[in-house]
């Protein structure tokens, strides 16, 4: 069964709000075996939502509406729905009361614009809103379901929870849908393909399998559709297996979490800790790991030694280490990390140093340049890497190189 889902909303499409409706919603949806074919987001501007009903009406067999039933007059969903199907709006005694009884409860006079959320097209199913005044809508029209909901999240989430999926999975025969991921570091996508070529031949057509690049990571997807899940459980996790056994050390683990968090979960595993050095990435590491409710079974913290003195004073780095070779060097990372195992007395540490941009770079030593180090277990790696010349991205691919070095590291 496909679906597609529309947002309505001017505020989405200049960027104001991020839509976190639909990335939600695709999720909940796939879990039930609804694959969703579209994501759209439109103006709130009448043809425009007239045009985009018609063409997803002839593509999918759901369609999912999410904005723009709010009471003032730049929300024109609910009459623009009306018009589609060329129905009257009529007034639902039910939400009626509901909204006389919201207004009651804050002692807040119900004015005619409150009134009129009340009314919805006259063919649809009303969808009670719990948490709001503005109700959900369900049609049927030629073989095809429109869900209309609010914008909201809060209220689309708990309107599509405990009514809208309920009654999806009561009326329809659904197929199941299972995907694996399996998260790969270090390692480029088309380098993981050459070496899986012959695997991913060996897939069955009802067994997909998807690249997802992202920033010195790769997730394969294994996506399989059937009937019986047992079964296709068991084919998904043979291929899983034989795909992880080959791609050999840039496997991190077979599910879809962040990389870190992959790290820390390893770790608090094997009891071991974990501190940082950080210098050009000021504290852009740690801020990944602390974002992970937990993580101080593992992580202890660590410096943002940016200035000279903090490296010297608070890891030991020689004050002739950073004369002779500068902060960006084999010898002063190496005094990072090695300072960081001694002074925050961890059983790991990773230290980084570079030149994160746009500025500061020489000829020797270009925009870019980074020198990675991580140690524990009588073990060290320590490698120089030459980024690109934006900032942020240096910053984040510094922190996600460390990661994968200290996967390594582990492994």
């Amino acid at each position: 069964m496909l679906a597609e889902i529309i947002t309505i909303g001017d505020e989405i499409l200049i960027g104001q709000i991020v839509d976190t409706n639909s990335a939600w919603m695709a999720t909940e949806l796939n879990q039930i075996g609804i694959r969703v074919k579209q994501i759209s987001s439109i103006s709130d501007d009448r043809e425009h939502i007239l045009k985009a009903l018609t063409e997803a009406a002839n593509r999918v067999d759901i369609v999912f509406v999410t904005g723009g039933l709010g009471p003032t007059k730049d929300d024109i969903t609910k009459k623009t729905l009306a018009e589609y199907f060329n129905v009257e709006l009529v007034e639902d005694p039910e939400t009626l009361e509901h909204v006389k009884g919201i207004f009651a409860r804050y002692n807040r006079p119900l004015l005619e614009v409150n009134r009129l959320q009340a009314y919805v097209p006259a063919n649809c199913k009303v969808i009670f809103n719990q948490n709001g005044t503005a109700p959900g809508m369900w049609f049927y029209e030629n073989k095809v379901t429109y869900i209309s909901m609010p914008g909201v999240p809060f209220e689309m989430m708990y309107m599509m929870t405990e009514r809208v999926l309920p009654q999806i999975k009561e009326l329809f025969k659904l197929p199941v849908i299972i995907h694996k991921t399996i998260l790969t570091a270090g390692e480029g996508e088309s380098f993981l393909a050459e070496r899986i070529a012959d695997i991913e031949d060996d897939l069955p057509a009802h067994i997909k399998l998807a690249y997802l690049p992202k920033l010195g990571m790769v997730r394969l997807r294994l996506s399989a559709f059937g009937e019986q899940e047992t079964g296709l459980q068991e084919q998904v996790d043979q291929f899983a297996k034989r795909i992880i056994e080959r791609i050999g050390v840039a496997f991190v683990i077979d599910e879809d979490i962040a990389l870190e968090k992959a790290i820390l979960d390893k770790m608090e595993g094997r009891g071991l800790t974990l501190s940082v050095a950080e210098s050009c990435t000021g504290g852009y590491l740690s801020h990944l790991f602390t974002q992970h409710p937990g993580c101080s079974s593992v992580f202890l913290g660590g410096g943002v030694t940016y200035a000279y003195e903090l490296k010297e004073s608070i890891l030991g780095v020689k004050q002739e280490t950073l004369d002779n070779f500068g902060a960006v060097s084999e010898q002063t990372v190496t005094e990072m990390v090695e300072g960081a195992l001694k002074n925050f007395k961890s059983d790991f540490a990773i230290a980084i140093t570079g030149i994160a941009g746009p500025d500061g770079g020489t000829e020797t030593k270009p925009v870019g340049t980074v020198w990675i180090a991580v140690a524990g277990n009588q073990k060290m790696l320590i490698k120089k890497y030459t980024f690109g010349n934006k900032r942020r991205q240096n910053i984040e691919r510094s922190a996600v190189t460390a990661l994968t070095m200290l996967n390594t590291l582990l492994t």
